[in-house]
Formats: C-alpha cells, structure tokens, sequence
C-alpha cells in the first residue's frame, strides 16, 4: 500500500528555499525496516526528493540507473554517512502530482518489504522505479481504446496461466510484455505472444515486428488469440485488475511483480473512471507457431529488409488449438 502523501509534503515545504549554493537539504522520515528515508530538495533548483539509504547493499558503478522523462534518480553521498544512497528527484519539468504518485509508491514498496534484507530492498526500489519510468516513457495518460484491449487480453492469459497451475509469482514474473518484451510472456523454454480483438467475424491480429513470431530464440512459441464481446454486464479493466488482484492475496511477492507489471503496462489506479466500457472474455484459442505457421521472420523476408510489421487473421491460421494448460505443458512449466 502506498504512503500517504502528507508525510512528504510537510517535509519537503519545511526544506523549501532559494539556495544558489549546489547541495542537498535532507529531513529524515518513517524508515522502512533497515531502510533509511528521507525527504529532500536539491539546490539550486529547490527540487523535490526522496532520499533511500542502503547499509549494506551497493551499486555496481557500470548499472544504469532509472531516468524518466519526469524524474532522475541518481548516487548520492552525505557527509558524515556511509550507507549507499540513492535519490529519487523530480525533474524542474516534471509534474508535482505524478512525482508525489511513484514516491508514496516507492515508499510504499519498501515499508512492505521492510523485513527483507538491504540488496533485496535496493532491488525491489529500482524495479518499482524502472516501471514507473516505463509508464511515464509510454506518456503517463490513461490508455487508448486499443490498449485498453491489448491489457485485457494479457490479463485473461495471465489468470488462464494461474488457474492452470503455474505459481503467481513464476506466471508474473514471466510477463514481460509491459516491459517491452518482445513476446508478451517468457515463460519456461519458449514465449506466448496474446492478440485481443473486438471483432466478432475475422481476428485481425497486428504483428509489430520481425522478430515477434521468430521462434529461433525461444521454443516452443505460441500465439494466444483472445476474443473480447462488449456487453453491459461484462467487466471494466479495473474489474479485470481487480479480479487478478484478489486471486493473489496470499502471495506477497506476485502482489509486487503485479502492481509493477501494471504501472509499467500503463495502468494508474487514478485514471480507473477513464475505462468505462465493460467486456465478456468470448474465447480463447492457443496455437503453436511452427514452420507452417504465416508469418515474417528476419530469416524469411527478402535480403535488405529489416524491420516490417504486418497483420494476420487468426481465424484463418491452421494449427490445433492447444490450450491453455497444453501449451504450458510443451513449455515445460507444468
């Protein structure tokens, strides 16, 4: 659960001035287990900053570290200390609200993995910030129409994997597709790339690149087509989040990899009433993508072409329909 706001902005209003000499101001704030906070502005510019200390945990010097379009996040020492700090600052063109968003979310990971030890905590903080960095690299606007869908779908196949018998934790783990992978699942040898459509005659799937059905990196490789209904009884995407939600309350560590997962997708709890359309799962059809299968691979294409994106209908793509718990089976993960 997320911090609440009022903590840092009491803080940071008490640090607040016009310093033209280059430092830090720094306030200490509720630690999260061995994990040191502080509240802190960083002059000149008097930017905001949450400030995270690390005991016994360090940085490799070649990491790259988190920059997003509204924030940086950066190596900092303090005089008189030696614990490894980092600082999560907002950038002079980064919104107020948006930055006070990831800080009480950052914040609030690390209070609950505040019994965990100090490399796990730093790990735990870069990848809640690396999510946050890919949401905003996405626009951090509510989702369009199409995206909307497209998380619909990840979603479906994400419960479908769970409920076959994958652990929560494995089965979020393995979905990379908020993160820019190239399968929207990586999951024990091979990838399951999912297509959602609206479409009730046809599946018309878009291909993005070259490489999304190259099956040479990973096998085996299937191809999940979701087919969505819009009714008035279905479900919003907040349900579909919530549903998800729900069925992993036990499981502390899936509870994490789902919210980053989400941020990263492009899902803000704030922007929840921007999804007002409501859907019903119509089916679901798992292929392998073989030999036989259409598609453009960079092994496939004519000499000198190296990026394309194509579409494909499903309807008309040959292939028995595996299933869920099959294809899971030929991937070797139950």
């Amino acid at each position: 659960m997320a911090r609440l706001n009022n903590e840092f902005s009491l803080a940071w209003a008490s640090l607040s001035g016009d310093a033209t000499e280059l430092g830090w101001r720094t306030i200490p704030i509720t630690p999260a287990g061995k994990c040191s906070l502080s509240a802190g502005r960083r002059f000149p510019g008097n930017q905001e900053a949450l400030l995270v200390g690390f005991a016994s945990a360090s940085i490799p010097s070649a990491e790259k570290l988190p920059d997003g379009q509204g924030f940086t996040v950066e190596r900092v020492s303090l005089p008189g200390d030696a614990r490894t700090w980092l600082a999560l600052t907002r950038k002079e063109n980064g919104g107020i609200e948006l930055f006070m968003a990831m800080v009480c979310d950052a914040a609030g990971i690390l209070d609950a993995e505040s019994s965990s030890d100090d490399p796990r905590l730093l790990r735990v903080f870069l990848g809640r910030v690396r999510a946050w960095q890919e949401f905003m690299r996405k626009g951090a606007q509510a989702l369009s129409p199409e995206a909307e869908i497209g998380l619909i779908g990840e979603l479906t196949m994400l419960a479908l994997v769970i409920e076959s018998g994958v652990p929560s934790a494995l089965a979020l783990d393995a979905w990379v597709g908020p993160l820019d992978g190239i399968q929207d699942f990586e999951i024990g040898t091979g990838a399951i790339e999912v297509k959602t459509t609206l479409s009730p005659v046809g599946f018309p799937a878009r291909i993005g690149s070259l490489e999304q059905l190259d099956d040479s990196v990973r096998q085996p490789l299937f191809l999940a087509g979701i087919r969505l209904r819009q009714i008035s009884s279905g479900k919003s995407l907040s349900d579909f989040v919530s549903d998800l939600r729900q069925s992993i309350t036990a499981n502390a560590e899936a509870e994490r990899l789902l919210s980053e997962r989400l941020i990263a997708a492009g899902f803000f709890a704030a922007h929840a009433d921007q999804y007002p359309r409501r859907f019903e799962v119509s089916n679901a059809r798992v292929v392998e993508v073989t030999e036989e299968f259409p598609k453009l691979t960079l092994g496939r294409v004519p000499q000198g072409i190296s990026k394309a994106m194509y579409e494909i209908d499903l309807d008309r793509v040959p292939g028995v329909n595996f299933g869920t718990s099959e294809a899971l089976k030929k991937l070797g993960v139950l």
